[in-house]
């Protein structure tokens, strides 16, 4: 009698498939929050490359079709492809910059192939990576997982005070509506219980967006023009032309993105509460983010990764269900042949980045979280965290730092994540790997103090 009931409760909520009246809800809140980011992505590319109506048109369709097509892969998984955590897959920002840069430097077609080459690269470069992940402990995941949340704050809050230098810059109305926004949020979290409390996100969203069309901020009647039906096109530029050293800046930001793509995985285990094997599952999820950017290129789409986006969302809600975000995968692919990209496209950016800053704070709070189980009385730990962080968050606090270094180089150095993982890795190993270790100014030795066994190279079991 009781067979049933326990093999239910033996199944972990991640693995746990959601009736579809609660399914549906929780997806769009995922859908919601991240849906920006691939429109302001189209239409960034198709502004700076002067590309047509009918262009732009297919390449918004190919990025909401494969943002859906990488979001199903990465939560359902096929083989040894797909991490099956809850995950979202978008259009890098940093990528569809370089995109731009190679495009305009080159040729669009040349911009094509150096995503299809960072595709190839992350797939054949992922076994190599995964031989240092042993030099990611905790204290290094972290780090990145603090800088990784703060960049996303610091990109999103553009959507909230506009670009410096512009006319929009502090817009004292914008500032309002992402105040609204996140205020409604809380009260949200505060007051409501169950499913809408788990909803609050979305319900923050979607009130700002209320109170914006009463304000005259936004109008959805102007978003509805366009075809009723849109599709991906095979080759919209022409044959993609490869040229390897015209695709070095992507191909750096790769390094880049899988060194991110590990703090991901490890937050987002911690998150759900699932064991994570980084050797195993953090090469799963690079595989799969290499296929779909392989694919979306011949599509015309810059390239794929997935996006710690949605972690906050998953963190906030409590939902763990992995085929939440698969159907949010569904929902995207649907948008992608539909004109809802373009009536979403009516949210007001300070709305969207009302939510998004709430989010994705939430993720540097699980940085944070993540390096209270470290042991700060020793100096290594403390200089690693020290160091690291700082040269994690100068890139993101003042952009353009390296501006006068050769662009390769600026990109690589640029990236916080990125530096994050490199300085802090390299701390790591001078204090935990190189002569005497775990140096404690109290003149405990490593085995008088065991909290050190938390932080072993390798333990990423979480």
């Amino acid at each position: 009698m009781t067979a049933a009931p326990e093999a239910a409760e033996a199944v972990h909520p991640v693995d746990q498939l959601r009736p579809m009246h609660r399914l549906i809800p929780f997806a769009i809140q995922h859908v919601l929050v991240m849906v920006a980011t691939p429109i302001s992505s189209v239409f960034l590319i198709a502004g700076a490359l002067d590309l047509n109506e009918a262009a732009t048109s297919a390449i918004l369709a190919a990025v909401f079709i494969f943002s859906g097509l990488g979001s199903i892969l990465q939560s359902v998984g096929v083989w040894k492809i797909g991490v099956k955590l809850p995950f979202v897959m978008l259009p890098g920002g940093a990528a569809t910059v370089l995109f731009i840069t190679i495009g305009q430097g080159t040729d669009i077609e040349t911009a094509v192939g150096a995503v299809i080459l960072t595709g190839i690269f992350y797939i054949l470069a992922v076994t190599l990576f995964v031989k240092l992940l042993k030099f990611f402990p905790p204290l290094v995941i972290g780090i990145m997982v603090i800088v990784i949340g703060v960049n996303l704050v610091q990109v999103t809050g553009k959507l909230i005070v506009g670009e410096a230098d512009t006319k929009a810059f502090g817009d004292p109305q914008n500032l309002l509506l992402g105040l609204i926004t996140v205020v409604i949020t809380v009260l949200c979290f505060r007051f409501l219980r169950g499913m809408l409390g788990k909803l609050s996100v979305a319900l923050g969203l979607i009130g700002g967006t209320i109170v914006a069309a009463f304000t005259g901020v936004t109008d959805f009647a102007a978003q509805t023009g366009g075809p009723l039906l849109a599709a991906p096109t095979l080759f919209p530029f022409g044959t993609p032309k490869f040229d390897v050293i015209a695709a070095i800046p992507m191909l750096l930001w790769a390094l880049a993105s899988m060194a991110e793509a590990t703090g991901q995985t490890i937050i987002n285990g911690e998150v759900v509460e699932k064991k994570v094997d980084a050797s195993r599952d953090v090469p799963r999820l690079i595989r799969a983010d290499g296929i779909i950017t392989i694919f979306g290129g011949l599509f015309g789409t810059p390239a794929m990764v997935t996006s710690g986006e949605n972690v906050g969302i998953v963190r906030a809600s409590g939902v763990r269900s992995r085929f939440v975000t698969a159907f949010a995968g569904v929902l995207l692919i649907i948008i992608g042949i539909s004109p809802i990209a373009r009536i979403l496209n009516g949210i007001p950016a300070a709305v969207v980045g009302g939510t998004a800053v709430v989010v994705f704070a939430i993720i540097a709070v699980l940085g944070i979280q993540m390096l209270a189980k470290v042991d700060f009385n020793q100096t290594g730990n403390l200089i690693t965290a020290t160091v690291g962080l700082a040269a994690g968050l100068l890139p993101v606090l003042i952009p353009g730092m390296y501006s006068q270094l050769s662009p390769n180089v600026a990109s690589l150095l640029g990236s916080g994540v990125a530096m994050a993982a490199f300085v802090s890795v390299l701390l790591n190993l001078l204090f935990h790997h190189t002569g005497k270790r775990n140096r404690h100014p109290k003149s405990r030795t490593a085995i008088d103090d065991p909290s050190h066994l938390a932080q072993r190279p390798g333990d990423y079991r979480i």
